[in-house]
């Protein structure tokens, strides 16, 4: 039993699960929301069809169908598409400007979905078009054309009033409808106007002219009334006036005597005020002298103390200064001494300084000065002794070398010697030479460079060429005679 109970509780649990999950996912599959322009029409399950409009519902998957039915205004232009004849016989074209649209109310909304379910908006304003037109034509063979232009409103309440039952068995409400235009093609609208026209400028004439005369006959009367007030004014004025001059002369009487008076007691006033006046001046005048002196006398007397303050001040200032003078003068002079001292003693250490810097420097330069003739002497005698070690040396060169081996020396050098004394001749390009024997002079200077250099020789040696060569050549000469005897 627990085993079954166990089952049939999983079994319950997994069919609780399904079905909430097939609810979760109807609802999720079938949620539908309508704006509040269309009508969101719901069928399948139900007898009556479930509209939404501005709201949300469910919608079974599979098992209901969800149609749409657009409520949004649908303007319409309605025309008759022929001349129509009027209940007086005048035909005319009529042009309306009407908006429809799908009514909400719910008997009529079932209409409309029977009728425009999915249906697009043109096909909605074509159906409802060719309703309005034949409304339309039925009233404008019901009225007259002076009636209807005349009366637009009434037309256009008269084809609504006509067009709505056929209208509402669609499931459409007329919004509004307005007649833009009555044409007809033989100008009676027009015709109608220009009667019209002329009754309004006849009648405006009439009441022009009954207006003018009114005016005119007004403005006579308005004339003759303001002249009568005119002369009735102008009668009062002069009356006015004349009272007026007499009121003045009386007036003017009063004031000339009003004024002598015045003037004579003006001028009693002012004698009694000059005379006030004069001694009221004479008064001020003396006490004005009497306090001139007074302060005269009290100037004096500050004159004197000023003079008195000022003299002593100034006698005390004078010894005052006089003694800053004589102090000033004093610490000067003590002052100027003791530079004087202090330059003094400056001076002998300074040239105390100097003498002893001069005495260091005559030591030194006599230190140099001795130091130089001695490095003078050494040098003198190291090159004495070098000239007389190289003189020695030269001299026992020569006696192992022997005659031959100087004169050997002597011939070897000679070319070097003669090449030398030519050598700056290399660099001449060409030698012009004028007159005669100066070729010779050439050769001959050459010749005596060479002769320069056994000289030197001589001179520098102590070897005589010439000796050596007379004795070489004689000695070979003796030797040929040995040989050959």
């Amino acid at each position: 039993m627990d085993l079954l109970d166990m089952i049939f509780g999983n079994i319950a649990v997994v069919i609780g699960v399904i079905v909430a999950v097939l609810v979760l996912v109807i609802v999720v599959t079938g949620y539908v929301k309508a704006s509040p322009d269309t009508a969101y029409i719901i069928s399948g399950l139900r007898k009556e069809p479930k509209v939404l409009i501005g709201k949300a519902g469910i919608k079974i998957p599979f098992l209901e169908k969800k149609d749409e039915l657009n409520l949004q205004l649908i303007p319409i232009d309605v025309k008759t598409s022929n001349a129509v004849p009027t209940a007086d016989y005048i035909n005319i074209n009529v042009d309306a400007a009407v908006n429809i649209k799908i009514s909400d109310e719910p008997s009529r909304l079932n209409l409309a979905a029977q009728n425009f379910l999915n249906k697009p908006v043109e096909y909605i304003a074509n159906v409802a078009r060719e309703v309005l037109e034949g409304n339309m034509r039925e009233i404008v063979g019901r009225m007259n054309l002076e009636e209807m232009v005349s009366d637009r409103q009434k037309f256009a309440e008269l084809v609504k009033e006509n067009a709505e039952p056929d209208l509402a068995k669609m499931g459409l409400d007329i919004v509004s409808f307005n007649v833009q235009n009555f044409v007809d093609g033989n100008g009676v609208i027009e015709n109608l106007g220009v009667d019209n026209i002329v009754k309004i400028q006849k009648n405006a004439a009439i009441s022009r002219a009954v207006s003018e005369r009114d005016i005119a006959q007004a403005q006579a009367k308005a004339s003759q009334e303001a002249n009568d007030a005119k002369i009735a004014a102008e009668t009062i004025i002069a009356e006015k006036n004349n009272e007026l001059a007499i009121k003045k002369a009386e007036l003017k009487k009063v004031a000339d005597a009003k004024q002598a008076e015045a003037d004579a007691a003006y001028k009693i006033q002012e004698e009694q005020s000059r005379k006030s006046i004069e001694i009221a001046t004479a008064d001020a005048n003396i006490m004005k002298q009497e306090k001139e002196i007074e302060l005269r006398r009290k100037d004096v007397e500050v004159t004197e103390q000023e003079l008195d303050a000022k003299i002593k001040k100034q006698a005390e200032a004078e010894r005052f200064a006089a003694q800053q003078r004589a102090d000033a003068e004093l610490y000067k002079r003590q002052k100027d001494a003791e530079a004087q001292l202090f330059e003094k003693q400056r001076e002998a250490e300074a040239k105390k300084a100097e003498a002893e810097a001069v005495k260091y420097q005559m030591e030194q330069e006599a230190a140099g000065i001795q130091a130089k003739g001695e490095a003078e002497a050494k040098a003198i005698e190291a090159k004495g002794m070098a000239e007389a070690e190289a003189l020695n040396k030269k001299a026992e060169a020569m006696k192992k070398y022997g005659e031959a081996a100087v004169m050997e020396m002597y011939f070897n050098m000679l070319p070097k010697a003669v090449e030398a004394a030519a050598k700056p001749l290399e660099k001449v390009d060409k030698i012009t030479m004028y007159g005669d024997g100066n070729s010779a002079k050439l050769v001959s200077d050459i010749v005596t460079t060479a002769t320069q250099v056994s000289e030197g020789m001589n001179e520098s040696m102590g070897i005589d060429l010439k000796s050596l060569l007379a004795g070489f050549i004689g000695g070979k000469i003796a030797t040929n005679d040995d040989d050959q005897k």
